[in-house]
């Protein structure tokens, strides 16, 4: 092939990855199949390497900054650490707070109750519950370890896993549930000697292989409570979404912080299939009001379960 065709084809090679860092880094990403697309931002990073090795055998100057430019910007569209919370207060309330998805209800009791003993869990925010998951949890004890619970049963022609549920050490008052495509229960928790704090147990509907779906994806991002000053808020669960998502960056833009960007852990994977484990996606996340600190995060596997635990360590202020 003469030298200028090999060039041209460097540059057309280049194109995609630098469209996609395009679409990523101005957040024009609309509908299907963009918005599932964009989560695998990762992933088009990782795979620059091949436009620019085409542009290197080619020679083409310009392949290779097209290829190596949209690398940058892909490989730094979401810092290890941007921002944190305010620095914890010396006599805040600790609250640990954990996700778990029950895998369509799947997930043995066993596991998750192992989480709870092992890491002190506080609050646990559950998705995927049915009823024959909530018995065997409750068989198995979970009300010894966290006694306060909140269950939100699927509605009436949903599927029996679009139920949400929170389980607590400390004592509760059920506000409802916030509305979505699945059951997002929400629970104001006592402040054992700090403040009160509201928490949703976040379900978003998965933005997987249709319009509808985006649409309701998006309307189940938009439709999250914003921080606000006379409460406390914590999101916490699956939300289907990554920071490589604009609906999710203007979920963090309301005033919200996600707890492993705080820590330095925002590029921990928090989902994988069960066989194989490719591709490995973040899209669950502990949202907090910026007056609770963050002190740690740890991400769990959980046996039987397609998603690991976002497990953080609050500091809330005290009255």
């Amino acid at each position: 092939m003469p030298i200028n065709r090999r060039r041209a084809a460097a540059v057309a090679a280049a194109l995609p990855w630098a469209t996609w860092a395009a679409v990523r880094l101005t957040g024009a990403e609309r509908g299907f199949p963009a918005v599932p697309a964009l989560t695998f931002t990762p992933h088009a990073a990782a795979t620059v390497v091949v436009p620019i090795g085409l542009a290197l055998r080619a020679r083409s100057r310009a392949g290779l900054l097209m290829s190596a430019g949209a690398g940058a910007a892909l490989a730094g569209a979401v810092p290890a650490r941007r921002g944190a919370t305010a620095p914890p207060h010396p006599d805040g309330v600790p609250l640990r707070v954990a996700t778990v998805s029950l895998r369509l209800g799947l997930v043995a009791a066993g596991p998750v109750l192992d989480l709870v003993g092992r890491f002190d869990v506080d609050v646990l925010s559950m998705q995927e519950l049915t009823p024959e998951a909530e018995e065997r949890l409750r068989a198995a004890g979970i009300d010894a370890l966290l006694p306060y619970s909140s269950v939100v049963p699927a509605r009436p022609g949903a599927p029996p896993a679009a139920s949400g549920a929170v389980w607590s050490r400390r004592p509760l008052r059920p506000q409802g549930a916030v509305p979505g495509g699945f059951e997002q229960p929400t629970v104001v928790l006592d402040g054992a000697g700090g403040r009160e704090v509201e928490l949703t147990a976040v379900h978003i509907t998965p933005p997987l292989t249709s319009a509808e779906l985006v649409r309701g994806w998006e309307g189940d991002l938009a439709g999250l409570p914003s921080p606000a000053p006379g409460v406390l808020r914590v999101l916490a669960g699956d939300f289907n979404a990554s920071f490589d998502h604009a609906s999710f960056r203007r979920l963090l833009a309301r005033g919200y912080t996600d707890a492993a960007r705080a820590v330095g852990r925002a590029r921990v994977w928090t989902w994988a299939p069960l066989r194989p484990r490719f591709p490995r996606l973040t899209i669950d996340h502990v949202l907090v009001d910026p007056r609770i600190a963050v002190a740690a995060v740890e991400v769990v596997a959980i046996e039987g379960s397609d998603h690991r635990s976002v497990v953080a360590t609050l500091v809330v202020p005290r009255n």
